[in-house]
């Protein structure tokens, strides 16, 4: 009797959670596309300061994703803030890297930047790479190989249902050529999660910035970069960051000139 009441209890406990968290969950999803909406007013009236304060609320919420980034970037390139609009951007693009709309606006955003960084450059093998790569996310990449891997077991399964030697080896062969794609994806989400992990990039959101070659204010300029470069930041000591450009210079700037992506 005991046993029967406490399990009782406790199913109707769960209930109560299951039900709270349902409209918890609704009330925020409705509070975000409230805020996405009114945003979105801001931008099509020509109140890009009132759109970009209402999408950086939506960000000190802890929610991102691409939409908000794209058009919290075009609301800062609406105002000439052109190094915030390419961080957005850059931002946006990491989160969907296929999205065609972010890469437009992003390569025409950095048509706007005063320099014109030249690339080192790559053997073509590696710009493949770079280029396969960068074609999913880091959750892209894992729902693909959750995909090949369901894909796989089901081969598996109906390897011991067919009755022909024909249909085992079709079978056997597609098997493994499946765990061969399974096997590359693996090792792109794998390196993919690697870069986000240690790489680190960002980019300048100030008019220009003087390069040192030491943490050190009294130190020696090297070169001047401005608003919008792309940057990747390969060390940090106090409030000074050391930077590398595409073309391979390298310095140290204070971290309050830039943001990271």
């Amino acid at each position: 009797m005991c046993n029967n009441f406490f399990s009782s209890l406790l199913n109707q406990l769960l209930i109560v959670i299951l039900f709270f968290l349902f409209f918890a969950g609704t009330a925020l999803t409705n509070q975000l596309d409230e805020l996405m909406q009114k945003g979105g007013d801001y931008y099509r009236n020509g109140e890009y300061e009132k759109a970009i304060e209402t999408y950086e609320e939506i960000l000190n919420d802890d929610y991102e994703g691409t939409i908000l980034y794209y058009n919290l970037a075009n609301s800062y390139y609406r105002i000439g803030k052109l190094g915030y609009a390419i961080l957005n951007y850059e931002r946006a693009l990491k989160l969907s890297p296929t999205d065609e709309d972010v890469k437009h606006n992003l390569a025409f955003a950095n048509l706007s930047t005063i320099d014109r960084i030249q690339p080192l450059p790559k053997f073509f093998i590696f710009d493949i790479w770079e280029a396969v790569l960068s074609l999913f996310s880091v959750n892209g990449w894992s729902y693909f190989a959750y995909f090949l891997f369901i894909i796989l077991l089901l081969f598996i399964a109906y390897y011991f249902f067919v009755k022909t030697i024909f249909q085992q080896k079709a079978i056997l062969f597609s098997g493994l050529g499946v765990l061969l794609i399974l096997a590359l994806t693996v090792s792109l989400l794998v390196v993919k999660i690697n870069r986000e992990t240690t790489e680190k990039n960002g980019v300048i959101v100030v008019q220009s910035v003087t390069i040192k070659t030491s943490p050190d204010i009294k130190s020696t300029d090297t070169f001047v970069i401005h608003e919008g470069i792309k940057i990747k930041l390969e060390d940090k000591i106090d409030d000074w960051v050391k930077i590398r450009l595409a073309d391979g210079k390298v310095g140290w700037l204070l971290a309050e000139k830039m943001e990271e992506i």
